[in-house]
């Protein structure tokens, strides 16, 4: 069982991630970047490259779209992991047309079987406007549930807006 779940969510550019960064670097431990994106294009790989720059060599990064055990089977007690983000991982698995209830548990099993501390990032994406069409309206479902199921194991939830945290769950 991990030594403790922090579930983080925001908007699109709140802070989150950066808070997320902080809380780990916090702990002491030997930090893991779980890469969940996928370099599809220039501009991505611009911001991965500037986010591995701010983050610093202190950061071992492990990019993987979908298979949550293969980097949080390996870690430990010594180290924090923080998963960047449930929402790209998300878009990993619809996009590829994969059993998102099965792959979602193959997550919180993973989850339950880490023995490091985790942060884990998404993206709140239930407060706007119902989507136009068919895949973005099955994509918010499907994140909301994701959200709710991982909010539900954290140990402590919190929402960053503008770059301020607010403990939902929990404390920090």
């Amino acid at each position: 069982m991990p030594l403790n779940v922090t579930f983080i969510l925001g908007g699109a550019a709140s802070g989150k991630s950066a808070f997320a960064e902080q809380l780990c670097a916090n702990t002491g431990k030997d930090k893991v970047y779980w890469a969940t994106a996928q370099i599809f294009d220039t501009e991505m790989r611009e911001k991965v490259s500037r986010h591995l720059e701010q983050r610093g060599s202190s950061w071992a990064t492990v990019e993987e779209p979908e298979t949550a055990a293969k980097v949080l089977d390996p870690l430990n007690s010594r180290q924090v992991c923080l998963m960047d983000c449930a929402t790209m991982w998300l878009t990993n698995h619809l996009l590829a047309e994969h059993d998102l209830n099965a792959a979602t548990d193959e997550l919180l099993a993973a989850i339950s079987r880490c023995q490091a501390d985790l942060v884990i990032v998404s993206n709140e994406t239930g407060l706007g406007i119902v989507p136009e069409n068919k895949l973005a309206r099955r994509f918010r479902e499907a994140q909301g549930r994701l959200n709710i199921a991982l909010a539900a194991r954290a140990d402590t939830v919190v929402q960053v807006t503008a770059g301020l945290p607010l403990v939902l769950k929990g404390a920090l």
